[in-house]
């Protein structure tokens, strides 16, 4: 169910040096392309990365909270085509946590990093770092790298009581 995957889902930095089977990556790139989209537009595009190489620069994509990908088996950058629609943001963060949410239903761990409006250095975004290292076309936009691999270790789901329902209002903001 669902809400049982939600409730143990974690974002998992740490991976042990096994690589993702080609099934596990077949059934996330299905779910991925499933994602729903405005319109039906489609505008994302999901680059798999496996060579270490490659891994390696995008973990430097910016200053912090990449490093990870270092030691990611498997990284996809979810990005989408900024000509086909405007809501390009909403579709591609869609089809990241589609990734998210499989990766732990075949019981892989995953992570996000968020790409958009970051900083690789004071010279340049991580956009234009990223554009340079995968080639990617002006109109392709960067969103989120999913680093996934398989968990170092199990981390325990966050506590009911840490859920912030002081937060959910009903028919108006602030009637709580």
């Amino acid at each position: 169910m669902l809400l049982e995957l939600l409730q143990k889902r974690r974002s998992i930095r740490r991976f042990q040096d096994t690589p993702v089977s080609q099934e596990h990556l077949d059934k996330l790139l299905e779910a991925a392309l499933r994602s729903p989209s405005s319109k039906g537009i489609n505008p994302w595009e999901f680059i798999v990365v496996q060579d270490r190489k490659t891994l390696t620069k995008l973990s430097s994509a910016k200053p912090h909270g990449a490093t990870f990908l270092n030691n990611v088996a498997l990284a996809i950058v979810v990005c989408a085509d900024t000509s086909k629609t405007d809501v390009w943001v909403e579709d591609a963060s869609i089809a990241s946590i589609i990734l998210h949410l499989t990766a732990a239903d075949l019981g892989l761990g995953s992570c996000w990093v968020q790409i958009r409006k970051r900083e690789h250095d004071t010279q340049r975004s991580a956009q234009e770092y990223l554009s340079e290292i995968l080639g990617l076309d002006e109109q392709i936009m960067v969103e989120a790298i999913i680093g996934i691999g398989h968990p170092v270790e199990e981390k325990k789901g966050h506590d009911a009581s840490s859920l912030l329902y002081g937060q959910v209002s009903y028919e108006q903001f602030g009637r709580r």
